[in-house]
C-alpha cells in the first residue's frame, strides 16, 4: 500500500552551537490521513541524544486496516549521526536497523534480525531528522526503518501561512524530493513540504500520496 510507504519516510535552522548547548528540546505531532487522526510522532532531544517514538492506526470500518509502531534512539555530534538504534513493527513485520561510527566510517546493519552484513558509509550520515534544519542542505539521507541510503534533494519554496495551533502563522517552506527505496525506484516517489518557523523551528510537514491521500504532521 503506497500511503504506508510514505508513512514511513515519514519516520524527522538552528546553530550547531544552539543544539550542543539546548539541554532539552521536544516536538510532538499529532498525525493526520486526510482529516483523520491516526496517531503520533515525538521527538526529544538532550544532549544530543535524541529519542524517536511514533505509533500510528488506521482503522477501516471495524477493522484495523494497518498499525505501525517505531523507536529510535540516536546520538548526534555536530550535526551528523554517531550511532542509531531502531526498532519498527508494521503490521505483524519487525524490523530492527544499527548503526555506529567506528574510524571515520559510519557502518549500518540494515535488518539485524536477519544478520545482515554491515554496510559503511562515509561523510556526514545523517537520518531523516526534520527537526535539524541542516538536514536541508544534504544530498543522501538513511532510512532509520530498513538502512537504506536514499538520494534526495531540497527545493526552498514561497513562503506559505498555515494555520498553527488556531493562528496563521507565516511559514518557510521546503519540499524534500526523493525516491523511497533504493533497490526499487518505481515505488512511490517522496515528495513532503516541511515547514519552519522564521527562528527556524519545525512546526510540521504534509505529503500527498499517490493516491490523494494527505498525510499531515502538526505541532503540539
Amino acid at each position: 500500500m503506497q500511503v504506508i510507504r510514505l508513512l514511513i519516510i515519514l519516520l524527522g535552522f538552528l546553530s550547531k552551537a544552539s543544539f550542543v548547548q539546548a539541554e532539552t528540546k521536544d516536538w510532538a505531532f499529532d498525525v493526520y490521513l486526510d482529516n483523520k487522526l491516526i496517531g503520533f510522532h515525538s521527538f526529544k532531544l538532550s544532549n544530543n541524544n535524541l529519542l524517536s517514538d511514533a505509533k500510528f492506526k488506521v482503522n477501516f470500518l471495524f477493522l484495523t486496516a494497518y498499525e505501525y509502531q517505531h523507536t529510535s534512539n540516536e546520538q548526534w555530534s555536530d550535526d551528523c549521526l554517531t550511532s542509531l538504534d531502531a526498532t519498527t513493527k508494521e503490521n505483524k513485520t519487525l524490523s530492527k536497523v544499527k548503526a555506529y561510527l567506528d574510524n571515520g566510517n559510519f557502518y549500518v546493519n540494515g535488518n539485524v534480525d536477519k544478520n545482515e552484513k554491515n554496510r559503511s558509509l562515509t561523510g556526514c550520515v545523517m537520518n531523516f531528522a526534520y527537526w535539524n534544519p541542516k538536514i536541508l542542505t544534504q544530498t543522501k539521507l538513511l532510512n532509520p526503518q530498513n538502512g537504506e541510503y536514499l538520494d534526495v534533494s531540497f527545493k526552498q519554496e514561497s513562503d506559505k501561512k498555515i494555520d498553527f495551533r488556531g493562528e496563521i502563522k507565516n511559514v518557510k517552506a521546503f519540499h524534500l524530493y526523493g525516491n523511497s527505496s533504493e533497490s526499487l525506484p518505481d515505488k512511490p516517489k517522496i515528495d513532503i513540504l516541511i515547514w519552519y518557523d522564521n527562528n527556524n523551528d519545525w512546526l510540521g510537514l504534509r505529503s500527498i500520496t499517490p493516491e490523494g491521500f494527505t498525510i499531515s504532521y502538526k505541532r503540539k
